[in-house]
């Protein structure tokens, strides 16, 4: 065979080789762009898609006028990695460019604060992750997207504030450095302040940069809603503030004030110190974190009386020209024991606007223990002792109303005037708040709704009403505990000038033990103006150091209750009140 004929047989091969490549191309390629072209893209597609969490927003907690008590906030850290750090290039109006490393670092060490030459180091190196700054706000996280640098990265999370610092802390609660709840409101509305995260997905360029105008979001975001509240948080601050002083000046171990406004039964103040400031809850002790208006339970020793007076006057037992004998001591028949006054004084002959007046134990015994103890015990429970409230704050106290079955004869005769019986300083503002609200005693509010975002309602109380006394019997009430601030011994420091305000001092003996030992829980609660009553203010304090009576209650009172009457513009009173009897012979001073 020739030379010629070799090479026409090569040629040939060549040609079918060739032929047989082109085929093989062309089917791969119309495999490629026809037949799977759809699962390629969609392949091609989910290498550059990216898919991210869009964090919602916690909803605020507002007070009664808006005043926002807490906020959510994001906060960014900004990260590098120093593995991909490089020249970034990018398209500007059409332009291809190319930005530096040194550029860019000269823009990040301004926009952050940080020294450039501190910052390039942290560039270097082929890890994935160096920090350059921490919680930077949303300003300065945005500046610094825009830049599109692909090797810059943030992590994102939500930073709870609480502008006002520490008022309404104790009942506001906080949430933990991941944002999960901890206490208080926070934590018991949850489900109306949290919120439901989204979902976004985009591509990014070959150089890592985001394509905008490939973002969907698969997932809508849904902030929390706006829980708003009862409390007056310009009354609320003054009277934290005036309860500081008290605890520092009388060395107690706590105090609280309570304020409601009588015909809602709205909670405008729930004031404590010590308090929290959830922005930083872990600088005071645990005990300190939580509200003792709902969680601390105590004898409230006198301020009882009150209630007592208007059981005898509901059920017709006595009225207020009625007396009985109350003498210093009174021996009991039986196991040899007695109930005495807190001080030495002749025997007296007291109404019951005496009794409330003068404190007197054993005249109240003489007065409450004619009605039968079963009624007595349904009284108080309609005053709303023994249960928790609706409110059901976390950890509240039911307080101790043991059941009638159990009242020994000691029992029977002791809680008349507040022992024997454990309230919060919850229960007994609502007791005082049906005296003041025509024998009505209303529901407690804290919350009056939650919001959602769009405005729509999520949650409104449900407020019930529960007669306690005849209207009759409250009002008539009311006139006897004014005799208790004109005329009582510690009582009359009370006194608002302009103003008829009624009420009663208390001082309870703790517990020691199986007996009663030398420290005192102190109170005061009152009602103003008597005559058309707008607010109740309960104080309590918690072993004062060296006090024995109710006389360190009343400033507090005062200076709370005038805030309130001043801040809502009550009018002054322009009646006086009735002439009512004590009944008492011989001149003493009141210790209780």
């Amino acid at each position: 065979m020739g030379t010629h004929a070799k090479l026409s047989r090569r040629l040939g091969a060549f040609a079918v080789f060739l032929f047989l490549m082109v085929a093989v191309l062309g089917f791969r390629l119309v495999d490629f762009q026809v037949v799977r072209a759809a699962e390629i893209q969609e392949q091609s597609l989910e290498t550059r898609k990216i898919t991210q969490t869009i964090s919602s927003l916690r909803g605020d907690i507002l007070d009664s006028s808006g005043h926002v008590l807490a906020k959510t906030v994001f906060r960014y850290d900004v990260n590098v990695a120093p593995k991909h750090v490089g020249p970034v290039f990018q398209t500007i109006d059409g332009v291809r460019t190319e930005r530096s490393v040194d550029d860019i670092a000269m823009d990040l060490s301004q926009l952050l604060g940080i020294d450039y030459g501190e910052l390039v180091l942290k560039l270097e190196g082929d890890s994935e992750y160096s920090n350059l700054a921490k919680t930077v706000n949303a300003e300065i996280y945005n500046a610094i997207r825009d830049m599109n640098v692909p090797w810059v990265f943030f992590d994102q999370f939500e930073d709870r504030l609480y502008p006002m610092g520490a008022v309404a802390g104790n009942i506001l609660g906080f949430v933990g450095n991941d944002g999960t709840p901890l206490a208080g409101l926070e934590r018991q509305y949850n489900t109306c302040l949290a919120g439901i995260d989204g979902q976004e997905t985009y591509e990014r360029s070959a150089e890592g940069v985001r394509i905008p105008s490939s973002s969907q979001t698969s997932q809508p975001t849904e902030n929390g809603g706006a829980l708003n509240l009862t409390i007056d948080a310009n009354l609320q601050f003054f009277a934290q503030q005036v309860l500081a002083d008290t605890v520092n000046n009388l060395s107690a171990e706590w105090a609280s004030a309570i304020v409601l406004e009588v015909e809602t039964g709205k909670i405008l103040a729930a004031a404590e110190a010590p308090t929290v400031d959830p922005n930083d809850p872990a600088a005071v002790e645990s005990a300190d974190r939580g509200s003792r208006i709902f969680q601390a339970a105590f004898e409230p020793g006198s301020i009882m009386k009150a209630l007592s007076a208007a059981m005898v006057l509901d059920t017709g037992t006595a009225d207020e020209y009625d007396t009985v004998a109350a003498p210093d001591r009174m021996q009991l028949d039986f196991d040899n024991e007695y109930i005495k006054d807190s001080f030495s004084h002749e025997d007296f002959t007291l109404s019951l606007a005496g009794v409330l007046r003068y404190s007197s134990n054993t005249g109240m015994t003489n007065f409450a223990s004619q009605i039968d103890r079963k009624v007595r015990y349904d009284y108080l429970q309609k005053f709303g002792f023994g249960t928790v409230s609706p409110l059901m704050f976390e950890g509240e106290s039911s307080g101790i109303l043991h059941p009638v079955s159990e009242w020994d004869e000691m029992t029977n005769l002791v809680t008349t005037f507040g022992q024997g019986i454990s309230v919060t300083s919850l229960q007994m503002a609502y007791a005082y708040q049906a005296i003041a609200n025509g024998g009505v005693r209303l529901d407690p509010l804290l919350v009056d709704s939650c919001l959602n975002e769009d405005g729509t309602v999520a949650y409104e109380p449900n407020q019930q009403a529960t007669r306690v006394v005849s209207t009759a019997s409250a009002n008539l009430d009311l006139e006897l505990m004014e005799k208790v601030v004109e005329f009582g011994g510690v009582g009359k420091t009370a006194a608002i000038p302009g103003y008829r305000v009624a009420g009663k001092t208390g001082t309870a003996q703790l517990k020691d033990g199986s007996g009663y030992g030398e420290e005192y829980a102190i109170s005061f609660y009152g009602i103003a103006p008597a005559e058309d009553p707008k607010f109740v203010v309960g104080i309590t304090i918690y072993k004062p150091e060296g006090v024995s009576n109710s006389s360190q209650a009343t400033p507090p009172f005062k200076a709370i209750m005038q805030q309130a009457l001043k801040h809502y513009r009550i009018p002054p009173s322009t009646s006086e009140s009735r002439s009512v009897p004590s009944n008492k012979y011989g001149e003493v001073d009141e210790n209780d």
